[in-house]
C-alpha cells in the first residue's frame, strides 16, 4: 500500500476514517516523515507505519478523534532505554511523532485534489497550519497548474508534505514474458506504459491502466512523450526493433534505461552507440533467477535501487550492495534517517 493508494481511499471511503502521518522522526525508524496509513471507525487498517508495533495504539485513539473531530499528535519514544515500557523490546531506536486527523470537509476535498493531481503528473504540496480551534490547510502545486490556498501563511506551520507523481515505465516489446514484469513493477508504484509494433498484443483487457502505443519507435516515443524523467525497458527480442527503440531511448536519456538480453546479444545490438551510467544492460539484479517470474523480480528490484539509489551503492561490478544488520535492517543511520522509502502529546 503506497501513498497513492492512500490519498485515493482517503479521499473516497464511506467509512468515518483518520488518517495517520508521520511529522517527524529522531534515529532510526521503519517508515519514513510523510508515510501515512488508514485507521477506519470499525477497526481495518490500510497501510502501516511499523512493523505491528504501534498500529493498535493507534487503533485504540480512532473512536475518541472521529467524536471530536481534533487532530492530535502522538509521540513514541522507541530508544532501547525507553522500549521497555512496551513490553515488546522492539529495539528500533528512535523516536515518532505521528498526527492523527480525522477525514471530512476541507482536508477529504484537499486529498482527492492531490490524487487527482498526481494522476495528471503534477507535484502537489499539503500544508497543515495549527491554530487554536484546529487545523488549516493548503495545497500548491509545484508546476504551477493549481494553488488552493486559504491564507494560512501567517499561523504556525505543523507539517509539509509533497508528493510526487508516481514514474512512469516504458515497456517495449510486448512479448507473453512480459507479463509478471508489468503486474509486479506497476504494484510497486510505477505508472505503466506498454508499446509493440504488433497491435494484436498490446490491448486494455491484457494491459488495464497502462498508456498503450502501437507502431514504430518513432511513433511510440511520439505517441507517449518519453522523456528524461521517465524509466524504460527494451524487450522486444527482435534485434532490429529493439535497436531502432535503443537509439531513440539514448538520444532522450530516461532516469533508466535496461535491456533484456544474453551479453552477447546486447554487444551486438549497441555496436557503435554509447552506454551511458543510466544503461543497465543486461537489465536486473544478478540474482541467479531463470524464467519470467524471477526475471521479474530482478529487474524490479534493480527499478528500486534505482528509484531509491541515495541508500543504495553500486560496486565496480555493476552489482547494488544495501548494508544491514542481523535484523534485517541498515546499518545504523544519522538521526532522522529512515530505513523505508515512502508523539502523547496533544495538541
Amino acid at each position: 500500500m503506497d501513498a497513492y493508494d492512500v490519498l485515493r481511499l482517503a479521499s473516497t471511503s464511506a467509512e468515518p476514517t483518520v488518517l495517520a502521518t508521520i511529522v517527524g522522526v529522531e534515529g532510526h525508524a521503519y517508515r519514513k516523515t510523510g508515510a501515512m496509513m488508514l485507521l477506519t471507525e470499525g477497526g481495518a487498517t490500510i497501510g502501516s507505519l511499523s512493523p505491528g508495533c504501534l498500529e493498535t495504539d493507534l487503533q485504540l485513539r480512532v473512536s475518541s478523534l472521529l467524536k471530536s473531530g481534533d487532530y492530535e499528535i502522538i509521540t513514541y519514544n522507541m530508544v532501547p532505554e525507553e522500549d521497555a515500557v512496551w513490553g515488546d523490546a522492539i529495539g528500533c531506536g528512535g523516536k515518532l511523532r505521528i498526527l492523527l486527523e480525522p477525514i471530512a470537509g476541507l482536508l477529504r476535498e484537499l486529498l482527492g485534489t492531490a490524487y487527482s493531481l498526481i494522476e495528471k503528473g503534477e507535484t502537489v504540496r499539503l500544508l497543515r497550519y495549527g491554530f487554536g480551534d484546529g487545523m488549516r490547510y493548503d495545497l500548491k502545486s509545484i508546476d504551477g497548474l493549481a494553488n488552493i490556498q486559504n491564507g494560512h501563511e501567517d499561523e504556525e506551520l505543523v507539517f509539509e508534505q509533497t508528493f510526487l507523481p508516481k514514474p512512469r515505465l516504458l515497456l517495449f516489446g510486448a512479448g507473453q514474458d512480459l507479463d509478471p514484469l508489468y503486474r509486479l513493477a506497476g504494484r510497486i508504484g510505477f505508472r505503466m506504459a506498454v508499446a509493440d509494433w504488433r497491435e494484436e498484443l498490446v490491448n486494455a483487457a491484457r494491459f488495464p491502466n497502462a498508456e498503450l502505443a502501437v507502431g514504430s519507435a518513432a511513433d511510440i516515443v511520439a505517441a507517449l512523450c518519453i522523456q528524461s524523467s521517465d524509466y524504460a525497458i527494451v524487450c522486444s527480442h527482435q534485434l532490429r526493433k529493439d535497436r531502432e527503440m535503443l537509439e531513440l531511448l539514448l538520444a532522450i536519456e530516461p532516469i533508466y534505461l535496461g535491456v533484456i538480453g544474453s551479453r552477447k546479444r546486447i554487444a551486438h545490438l549497441f555496436e557503435g552507440l554509447p552506454r551511458p551510467s543510466f544503461v543497465h544492460a543486461p537489465v536486473g539484479l544478478a540474482i541467479g533467477g531463470e524464467g519470467p517470474e524471477e526475471i521479474a523480480v530482478s529487474i524490479v528490484a534493480e527499478l528500486i535501487a534505482v528509484r531509491s539509489r541515495s541508500l543504495i551503492r553500486k560496486g565496480a561490478d555493476g552489482a547494488y550492495a544495501l548494508d544491514r544488520h542481523l535484523l534485517g535492517c541498515r546499518t545504523e543511520p544519522k538521526d532522522g534517517e529512515t530505513q523505508a522509502i515512502f508523539g502523547a502529546c496533544r495538541r
